[in-house]
């Protein structure tokens, strides 16, 4: 089991990220200037971010059945005693918690307004559940591009209610306010764009939808949460989240239908036999990538992400928190195969190089796999997508492991069952 807290790292050999524009150091510095004389903070307690949620939601006040509270008061008690915000930090963290306590209560109203969103049959899904950083996201771009195809996109996975419209995907006005919130974040942290560009029209992973069960693990690489991270690996309800998270598509898919889903998230590796449980027909694309690769990348962009709101960030102790982690990660899901419950043929494995290098032969073997039709257009228009966002397009991403004090052959030792298991090779 990983460990709550990093250890500690002298001063002298902390890597720190390079510090937000000047405006936003500005509204920090006058942020705590304000706490120094007694003026209130943003709120991260239970009461508050109910209250917000309800408020935004018209008042609306079901919440369901299903995880929620317990994962809500977990979060806030990990932000207030372990996260270190700065006055942006602690708004971020609140507009979010709330963002998703609205759209839960709006998911549920939709669902009691309209009940044949209940008898929606879903689409095959197909399912990415690699770690971060092995092409896991541009591989659900590519296979979105299919015109039969269905992913949740940016803009409705942001804001669900009320459900989209095949008729109004390029005309809903939630594509322009999640366009907004996503050029803020490229204000703030600029680099970001490198490492993951954000585009309200393409296709979202899953920890934004179980993000209204309060359970994501996007909270812990945007904000230091140990104690809550912990509740994902340890005693998480993933059989409630999931099934909320099969609602939610259910939801997406009722005006808006496909042959089949194109789904992903590395935090399905914490509850693998869950989502087959839950999914008895998902196709299973499970991507790899040399581990120190993933644990050093992942670092980076998770050290970057926590400087949006954090002054004590510390790409060193990111690093040692990560790393444990990812290796418990990859055990989990090791463990659900091992099992013997889940027939070979559900799952397809990709490695890193083989997309790089030759990407429509990956997506043909994906497609022969589990059994779908691999149309002329819908090549075309992957084609399209790749030659429009080639790698390094928004600049490179570049990271070391002795940046961030991660010692190769430790976490080579590490991660040994994990490599050994699916063959994967060192990368340079």
């Amino acid at each position: 089991m990983s460990p709550s807290h990093a250890p500690s790292v002298p001063a002298a050999d902390r890597a720190r990220p390079a510090p937000l524009p000047f405006p936003f150091r500005a509204i920090n510095a006058v942020g705590a200037l304000g706490r120094s004389v007694g003026l209130p903070l943003a709120r991260l307690d239970e009461q508050s971010i109910l209250e917000a949620g309800i408020r935004l939601a018209g008042g609306l006040d079901d919440f369901g059945s299903g995880p929620f509270l317990e994962p809500l008061r977990r979060l806030s008690a990990s932000l207030e005693s372990e996260a270190r915000l700065t006055f942006l930090g602690r708004n971020i963290a609140r507009n979010s918690m709330v963002e998703a306590t609205r759209n839960r209560l709006r998911l549920i109203a939709d669902r009691k307004n309209h009940p044949e969103i209940a008898r929606v049959t879903l689409a095959k899904p197909i399912v990415i559940v690699g770690g971060p950083r092995t092409g896991s996201t541009i591989l659900q771009d590519l296979l979105a591009c299919d015109p039969r195809s269905r992913a949740p996109l940016g803009w409705e996975a942001k804001e669900p209610s009320p459900p989209p419209d095949r008729a109004s995907r390029e005309s809903d006005p939630r594509i322009a306010r999640c366009e907004a919130q996503f050029e803020g974040i490229d204000k703030m942290v600029p680099e970001f764009r490198k490492m993951h560009p954000l585009d309200a029209r393409n296709a979202q992973e899953c920890l934004v939808l179980t993000a209204n069960s309060m359970v994501s693990g996007n909270y812990h690489a945007q904000f230091f949460v140990p104690s809550y991270y912990d509740h994902l690996e340890r005693d998480c309800d993933w059989k409630g989240v999931l099934e909320f998270h099969r609602q939610q598509l259910q939801h997406l898919q009722w005006r808006w239908p496909g042959s089949h889903w194109v789904l992903k998230t590395g935090q399905h590796n914490l509850a693998l036999d869950v989502l087959l449980d839950t999914y008895p027909d998902a196709g299973i694309v499970v991507t790899h990538r040399d581990p120190v690769k993933i644990a050093t990348s992942f670092t980076s962009l998770s050290t970057l992400l926590r400087s949006m709101g954090s002054d004590h960030v510390d790409g060193r102790l990111v690093a040692a928190d990560w790393c444990p982690r990812l290796a418990f990660m990859f055990d989990q899901a090791m463990r659900v195969r091992d099992s013997g419950r889940y027939p070979a043929e559900r799952f397809y494995d990709m490695h890193f190089k083989d997309l790089v290098g030759n990407w429509r032969g990956v997506v043909e073997r994906i497609y022969d796999q589990f059994g779908l039709e691999l149309r002329g257009d819908a090549v075309d228009a992957m084609a399209r997508f790749m030659d429009a966002n080639r790698q390094g397009k928004h600049g490179k991403h570049a990271y070391t492991p002795e940046q961030y004090g991660i010692d190769v052959p430790t976490e080579r030792a590490r991660f040994r069952r994990y490599t050994d298991r699916y063959g994967i090779e060192a990368e340079p």
